[in-house]
């Protein structure tokens, strides 16, 4: 089993959602990102520990040499990577960059409208005009929530 699947294993198993894992070159930090969607408050400091004690001991058990494990909340500008979350997160902020250009975009900021059928539909605002786009969900390369501060 790869480290990424044996992370969000024990993670999910903990009762947590698995948003993200970072690694630094050679593995040597290893930063895992969890989520409680079901919880208002999201994460704590608590749900963090509970994580990183038990993923220390299982990279102990599994022999995974690192120096560094950070456990921490998605935050509000979050990484949006999962089907389900681009449908989860439809009317806040996004920004989305593409692997192959459309229209000679490859970087694209509005409103998530949501995603079906394997298509993420955006609202973009510019210059007083609104346009839906419509971008392969197989063609995104990063999504990052943009908070906003009204």
């Amino acid at each position: 089993m790869d480290l990424n699947s044996l992370i969000e294993t024990t993670v999910t198993g903990l009762g947590y959602e698995l948003v993200d894992v970072e690694m630094s070159p050679r593995a040597r930090t290893i930063r895992v990102f969890i989520d409680a969607p079901e919880r208002e408050g999201g994460i704590d400091v608590e749900d963090c520990a509970k994580v990183s004690n038990q993923l220390t001991r299982l990279f102990e058990v599994e022999n995974i040499d690192y120096d560094r494990l950070e456990i921490s909340s998605p935050g509000m500008d979050r990484v949006v990577k999962k089907e389900a979350d681009f449908a989860r997160f439809a009317g806040q902020d996004i920004q989305i960059k593409i692997r192959i250009p459309q229209n000679n975009r490859r970087n694209f900021q509005g409103e998530l409208l949501g995603c079906e059928g394997g298509k993420v539909a955006l609202r973009l605002k510019q210059d007083g005009k609104q346009e839906d786009v419509e971008l392969e969900f197989t063609n995104i390369e990063k999504a990052r929530l943009v908070p906003r501060f009204d």
